[in-house]
């Protein structure tokens, strides 16, 4: 039942003040999310069709019928509406996969769908019947996944794929209702659903903060503490490109060109940079630093890491040394910031990251020393992945040591983070705010420490239970806020002091502290 928080806790969401310290929270309020990762649509009405849970997608598999899977309640008004939807066979070109918002019936709400003759289309369904409020040319293919978000506003309604607004129209008809998943005589699957109510007066969650910039020069602020900071692997701490020369960027070939340089260099980032789709590599002794509170990057993401092989233990020139400090990230195509094959000594520090396609920061593949400390994560359902696979702890155990602290993980259902096979990972002095589905899922034997935390309306705060191999976690001097659960931890840890010293904050200060200091510009 982790989903059903999302409904049945809509109405505290939607009662909780639009600011907190001072921070704008009107971009935070989700309704409703399912990733299927357990393998059930539990709370979904089905009509039509034949519907099932595949791989961790809810896939209609039929061709011969209209066919809609209904969740949410009837009196939400105002919100977006998104999934990753992956059209399997169409059979003509009139037939349809999408979304729908404002449902009333199975025969009356609005839509947006890809069509097998290549287009998306804004619909109004009344009576059953289609009505076209616009359309746009896309080229769309069986098999390829697009993320696809119907957004309803009093009369306005607009339709996007892959993050680009397509198409818009105004219309009356519908005022509120439930969402949906749509395939009108075609099969498709379905995955990552998410509801949020629409943008109020906070900042559009697509693009960067707009904080003024801080006077200065581009320079790390401060040193990493937690693992980042631990003298192993033949590395002392970690200190990105200091000792190096400094360079200016603010266009995609500057920045992918510093890089991807070899030895130490200071990028500083000015403004928002579009990258190719895809992750960049990112090279050894790099400290990739924004300037001010409105540099960023979008459309692609950072790799931290060789290229992936089968390899059980660290090569000498593994990926190390790098610092990202101060960043936004959005609309990644894949992973906003990826670690892996062994890197090591990685400090993420104090960025704001969105609307990715995959994961805002994924930790694999036997890499360790690693902080993520004081970043804000909001509108994503899958958050931070540590250890991709209950299979792999051939690379992984006695590795992927990892602490995340201070960081405020802000309507992020999911992956707050999902750990597999590390030990001791360390979760401490975080702000959990209305994870629908779990904060720290701790399996495959990995051990979590989990302390010093604030958790509000968070429905398992911490578990070693969630899905596969269970962990071990230790969990202690935690703050429980609003609809949070309890804590469900068993086994021992080796404790994170051993490594490193650490001041733990109260946990009933860190929401102020958390929310006051996390993110872009605060540095």
């Amino acid at each position: 039942m982790r989903r059903r928080l999302a409904i049945a806790a809509a109405a505290v969401a939607l009662a909780l003040p639009l600011s907190v310290a001072g921070v704008n929270l009107a971009f935070a309020e989700a309704l409703f999310g399912d990733t299927f990762d357990d393998g059930n649509a539990n709370g979904w009405s089905r009509s039509g069709g034949s519907w099932s849970v595949v791989s961790g997608a809810f896939r209609q598999s039929s061709t011969g019928a209209n066919a809609r899977a209904l969740a949410g309640t009837t009196s939400w008004t105002d919100y977006t509406v998104s999934a990753r939807v992956t059209p399997i066979a169409f059979g003509s070109t009139a037939r349809t996969v999408g979304v729908a918002a404002r449902v009333q019936s199975s025969s009356n709400y609005y839509a947006l769908v890809l069509t097998g003759g290549g287009s998306v289309q804004l619909q109004r369904i009344s009576g059953g019947s289609a009505t076209s409020l616009g359309s746009a040319a896309l080229g769309v293919t069986t098999g390829t996944t697009y993320t696809v978000s119907l957004r309803v506003v009093g009369g306005l309604l607009s339709g996007a794929v892959n993050g680009a607004t397509l198409v818009q129209a105004t219309d009356s008809a519908f005022v509120a209702g439930r969402v949906g998943l749509v395939a009108s005589y075609a099969s498709a699957g379905f995955d990552d659903v998410t509801v949020d109510t629409a943008a109020g007066p906070g900042p559009d969650p697509t693009t960067p903060p707009t904080t003024p910039p801080p006077t200065g020069t581009c320079r790390v602020s401060g040193s990493p503490s937690g693992f980042a900071a631990v003298n192993a692997w033949g590395q002392a701490t970690t200190t990105g490109g200091a000792g190096g020369a400094t360079v200016a960027v603010d266009t995609a070939a500057e920045l992918l060109a510093a890089i991807g340089t070899s030895g130490p260099l200071t990028v500083c980032v000015h403004g928002t940079i579009a990258v190719p789709a895809g992750m960049h590599n990112v090279t050894s002794d790099k400290s990739i630093v924004g300037v001010g509170g409105t540099a960023g990057i979008t459309g692609g993401g950072f790799n931290i890491g060789g290229p992936v092989s089968d390899a059980t233990s660290p090569p000498a020139d593994a990926v190390h040394n790098v610092i990202i400090q101060n960043l936004s990230f959005r609309n990644a195509s894949d992973d906003s910031i990826n670690v892996q094959m062994f890197a090591h000594h990685v400090w993420i520090d104090h960025s704001d990251l969105a609307q990715g396609y995959d994961g805002l920061i994924d930790v694999k593949r036997g890499s360790s020393y690693v902080t993520v400390s004081w970043n804000h994560t909001h509108h994503h359902t899958k958050n931070m992945l540590l250890g991709h696979d209950d299979a792999n702890g051939a690379q992984d155990v006695g590795r992927l040591k990892v602490s995340y602290h201070h960081n405020w993980f802000d309507a992020t259902p999911q992956r707050n983070p999902r750990v597999r096979f590390g030990e001791p990972v360390h979760v401490y002095n975080n702000y959990f705010f209305y994870n629908t589905d779990t904060g720290v899922a701790c399996q495959a034997d990995a051990g979590c420490v989990v302390e010093g935390n604030y958790y509000e309306n968070v429905e398992e705060p911490v578990t070693n239970a969630y899905a596969g191999p269970r962990g071990r976690c230790v969990a202690r001097s935690n703050f429980f806020g609003g609809e949070s659960g309890a804590a469900e931890c068993s086994g021992s840890v080796q404790e994170p002091s051993a490594y490193y010293a650490y001041t733990l904050d109260n946990a009933s200060a860190v929401k102020a502290l958390v929310t006051a200091g996390a993110g872009v510009g605060k540095v």
